[in-house]
């Protein structure tokens, strides 16, 4: 890892394999189709690894949509909260389903949809809230833009349907989906008769060690037994879950009232769901605030006074060139960089099964320019 320049993300085989065996077998024991969510993740040089065991991808927009269909292939789905008329004839020829969020777009695009050969689906707010803490990611917080109601629900459009989907968790277990749903068949059970699938959406944290898989397993049959119907589930983070590292080198360390290492990463270009969040990412070799003998705060080096990912603490002092390695950095971090202050991104490296690293992608000053002229 010395000989390669950092910061860089590395994502290792072994771990991301792992995570792939325990979605497959849920897969195969709950009969469920499993996708991978692209917003979480979308490093389509590994795609011909994770399509041997998904079955697809779950697209946001145009963009995902076209990745997923030419690179991964299997089946393709997409979801908007509004799609756009321009976009919406192009996406024609890359998704298979089609999730609409409301009664209006259904009534605009599910004609031209099914006409095409698509699925079609509409996406549903069971209001149904399990989340704490993260607001910013509750689809069911009231004024939630994303999902049709039961009070907004029109069954005379059940004849458009194929399929009902609700996107209500993130970094959740297994009881917080058997409490949504719940809520979703309290409301919408009744029009699922007749429907070829459901979909469970995100934020199932399938592979993490304490997830109660045997309980997702069993809701899943539940669900395929009573309706009748196919379930597909699109985690992103549960497919590369601690699966990646980003890899950091310390630029300098000051002392203002406390220790202070600035980093050659940046919270806000390469990480900015610690700001958003916000959250502590972990840390290789380190403790909390006071834990260790050392403890400082670790900065990134653009000018924005907030861009700190944390306090840490070591056992011996850092020094100018010292490597720091995050973990659990593969989900939401690579699909999110930016190059605020003309900031480099981290080049993209994949490690096999052997150890041996390539470096899958650089990144340098054409990247930052092309973006604005």
């Amino acid at each position: 890892m010395e000989q390669l320049h950092t910061p860089y993300f590395l994502v290792d085989e072994i771990r991301l394999r792992r995570n792939l065996n325990i979605l497959r077998d849920v897969s195969a024991r709950s009969g469920a189709k499993i996708l991978l969510a692209q917003k979480a993740f979308s490093m389509f040089d590994c795609y011909p690894l994770l399509r041997r065991y998904l079955s697809g991808t779950a697209a946001s927009g145009l963009y995902e949509a076209r990745l997923g269909k030419e690179y991964f292939g299997g089946e393709t789905h997409v979801f908007s909260p509004a799609y756009r008329e321009e976009e919406f004839k192009e996406l024609l020829q890359y998704a298979d389903h089609f999730v609409f969020n409301s009664p209006r777009q259904l009534e605009k695009y599910a004609s031209r949809a099914r006409a095409a050969g698509k699925e079609v689906g509409l996406r549903v707010n069971p209001e149904c809230s399990t989340q704490e803490g993260h607001a910013i990611y509750d689809p069911c917080a009231p004024g939630s833009r994303l999902g049709t109601t039961l009070a907004n629900f029109d069954p005379d459009q059940l004849p458009l349907l194929d399929g009902l989907h609700f996107h209500t968790l993130c970094e959740q277990n297994s009881d917080d989906l058997q409490t949504t749903l719940r809520a979703f068949e309290e409301k919408f059970g009744p029009y699922l008769k007749g429907l070829k699938w459901i979909n469970l959406g995100g934020g199932h944290h399938i592979t993490r060690a304490d997830y109660d898989r045997e309980l997702l397993i069993s809701l899943i049959q539940d669900l395929r037994q009573r309706y009748g119907v196919e379930v597909y589930l699109e985690p992103g983070e549960a497919v590369v879950l601690n699966a990646g590292f980003l890899v950091t080198s310390v630029l300098e360390t000051i002392h203002n009232g406390m220790d202070i290492a600035i980093l050659d990463t940046s919270a806000a270009c390469h990480m900015p769901d610690v700001l958003e969040m916000p959250y502590r990412p972990p840390l290789q070799n380190s403790g909390e605030a006071g834990e260790k003998a050392y403890t400082y705060r670790l900065g990134g080096p653009t000018c924005l006074a907030g861009d700190v990912i944390g306090d840490y603490s070591f056992d011996v002092p850092l020094q100018e060139g010292d490597l720091l390695v995050f973990e659990d950095m593969a989900l939401y971090t690579m699909v999110k960089t930016n190059t605020f202050n003309g900031m480099p991104l981290p080049s993209i490296v994949w490690r096999d099964t052997a150890g041996e690293c390539r470096v899958v992608k650089t990144f340098g000053y054409e990247d930052f320019k092309n973006r604005l002229s």
